[in-house]
């Protein structure tokens, strides 16, 4: 089956011009909605970004995104992941891959931004990277209750917002045009939010605004440490690596006290990672809007969409039923409702780097398709 059927091609009621305009937030300045999803490679040896990473980068700038969100990349510990070869974003080594990186993207005229990335207990008790080291979290035990590593202290709080600055910083130095903080997929900003990870009986539980306290902490120290024009993108999500089903908010009240936190310290850009983009969220609301519609409901602020765009199969789930043409209308409704900003696309930069570009010249018949 090809990625793009004569049935897309052929409609005359989808029109996905409006994603090929510019967009700006802040000192982000993009040619078009596009943007490049992260995805994990492991694929920098010793943490360093190395030539195959900038010729990665190279190839999907080229091929017509406005927005390169990298691949996660580790900040400096305590025990930030399990992986020896996930790019770091500290120490002068991988600084420099990094450099390499960003200027091979902005000469093909697209943004990058990197992910800040701390797993926490999805880390596990038997690491490559660092195994001496023991896995933190909020409280020390995943979702069903079993204990994994140890509880994060008050000293290592303190230890971890200093990290998230370090490594924001030096996105600025290298000339990155903004920062991305992973707080998605039940990894350690998002395990401060779930309630099932997050046991603490201080400021950082308890409540949903207490759950969402640390997160907020993090990205105010960034925005006290890079300005005002820098920006922050936040992705959050409800579903979980380990738990598909998951929620962190069942009502849109209950999104707005998780997010307004965020808001208030400083996030200029919502990413709502979504399986599913043209599910809507709260099926008990006459609003039929998908998460990243009600984020943006919620907090006024541009949102960045995601999930199975592109691709015929739901990432590690089932056959999608909805025709490729089916689910571009609705990206497209859901644009022109305002739900979201920008379109991150996965898989199917993976299949066809050149995707965006023959999405916008028309040649659909030419793509390949993600397998």
């Amino acid at each position: 089956m090809c990625l793009m059927s004569q049935e897309l091609a052929g409609d005359p009621s989808i029109h996905l011009e409006e994603l090929f305009t510019d967009f700006r937030a802040g000192s982000l300045r993009l040619r078009n909605r596009f943007a490049m999803a992260p995805m994990t490679r492991m694929k920098s040896p010793g943490g360093v970004p190395n030539t195959e990473n900038i010729d990665y980068y190279r190839a999907h700038a080229a091929g017509g995104v406005g927005l390169i969100i990298s691949e996660g990349t580790y900040v400096r510990g305590p025990a930030a992941g399990p992986q020896a070869n996930v790019p770091r974003f500290y120490g002068d080594d991988s600084a420099a891959g990094w450099r390499a990186v960003v200027e091979a993207v902005h000469a093909e005229g697209a943004a990058i931004v990197p992910q800040l990335w701390h797993t926490g207990l999805e880390r596990g008790d038997s690491p490559e990277f660092e195994p001496a080291v023991q896995s933190v979290s909020p409280s020390g035990v995943n979702y069903t209750g079993q204990r994994v590593g140890r509880a994060l202290t008050a000293a290592d709080l303190d230890t971890l917002v200093e990290s998230y600055v370090e490594s924001a910083l030096l996105a600025q130095r290298l000339g990155f045009d903004g920062i991305e903080l992973h707080g998605a997929h039940g990894y350690l900003l998002d395990q401060f939010f779930w309630a099932a990870t997050n046991h603490r009986d201080d400021a950082y539980g308890a409540t949903r605004r207490g759950r969402a306290a640390f997160p907020a902490r993090v990205v105010a120290a960034i925005r006290a440490a890079v300005g005002p024009d820098f920006p922050i993108i936040y992705r959050y999500s409800q579903w979980k690596g380990a738990d598909y089903t998951a929620t962190i908010a069942e009502t849109p009240g209950e999104l707005e006290e998780l997010l307004t936190p965020l808001v208030d310290a400083g996030v200029d850009i919502f990413h709502t990672s979504l399986r599913r983009h043209w599910l809507p969220e709260f099926t008990a609301y006459a609003d039929d809007l998908s998460l990243a519609g009600w984020t943006k409901k919620i907090t006024g602020l541009p949102v960045i969409t995601v999930g199975s765009v592109g691709v015929d199969k739901v990432f590690r789930g089932d056959r999608i039923d909805e025709t490729q043409a089916q689910r571009f209308r609705v990206l497209q409704q859901q644009f022109d409702r305002g739900e979201f900003d920008i379109v991150a696309i996965g898989r199917a930069l993976l299949a066809d780097p050149e995707w965006v570009n023959k999405v916008r010249d028309g040649n659909l018949s030419e793509i390949t398709p993600f397998r």
